[in-house]
């Protein structure tokens, strides 16, 4: 499906810092294991049609252990141990919806093809390293996305999950679109308050059924 993101990619392709970023994902993935594999560095929009948008959700970077990252933020292979973040993720979808959510399975899969783009700042990262990718390019690579996004017509929800996403809702201007801030789901954060009981799925889902969309199934069972 990335050739449905084309007039994305063609404008970024045309940027400087596009020959400047895979030039490094080149040395960087030759020389040593960098995560996720590298077909998968733009799987976030592999999944996901532009024209079927209605959430995007902004991680930081890759996890950077073996068998983790699948080129969408928060998700892991199913199967997979589910990582502190998610698991406080199904915790408050549980809680807020009061659906039943399989902790064994990590695979965020089904939330990409409803129209979720799980997208993360910084496509990849050194195994063991994290933001061991943090660069410029990808600043540049995001903002263009962002703009990209917000010209979008339909309404879309942006969930910023922290202090690292939510400096994105300056770039949400758009007034078919709707943000959902809370704290992040990391333990560290979401123990402190901010997280739990925000209600951010429903929030979501209630926004696009009242302007006309269809909820969705944050369900993984």
């Amino acid at each position: 499906m990335i050739r449905d993101w084309k007039n994305l990619f063609d404008y970024v392709k045309a940027q400087d810092y596009s020959k400047t970023l895979h030039a490094f994902l080149d040395e960087e993935y030759s020389k040593g294991i960098c995560y996720p594999s590298r077909d998968l560095v733009y799987n976030a929009f592999a999944l996901t049609k532009p024209e079927d948008l209605k959430v995007v959700i902004i991680g930081q970077d890759p996890y950077h252990n073996p068998g983790q990252a699948m080129g969408l933020s928060f998700s892991v292979p199913n199967g997979m141990e589910l990582p502190p973040s998610l698991v406080n993720i199904y915790k408050e979808i549980q809680n807020d919806i009061g659906i039943k959510m399989n902790f064994e399975n990590g695979d965020l899969t089904p939330w990409a093809k409803q129209g979720v783009l799980l997208l993360n700042a910084y496509l990849s990262v050194r195994a063991g390293q994290p933001l061991s990718h943090k660069r410029d390019e990808y600043e540049h690579f995001i903002a263009d996305v962002m703009r990209y996004l917000d010209n979008l017509d339909q309404p879309i929800v942006f969930m910023l999950w922290g202090s690292f996403a939510k400096r994105y809702s300056a770039m949400v201007h758009n007034k078919k679109h709707f943000i959902v801030a809370c704290s992040h789901p990391s333990p560290l954060s979401a123990n402190r308050g901010g997280w739990f009981g925000q209600k951010p799925f429903s929030r979501c889902n209630s926004f696009l059924e009242e302007n006309g969309s269809s909820p969705i199934d944050w369900g993984n069972r």
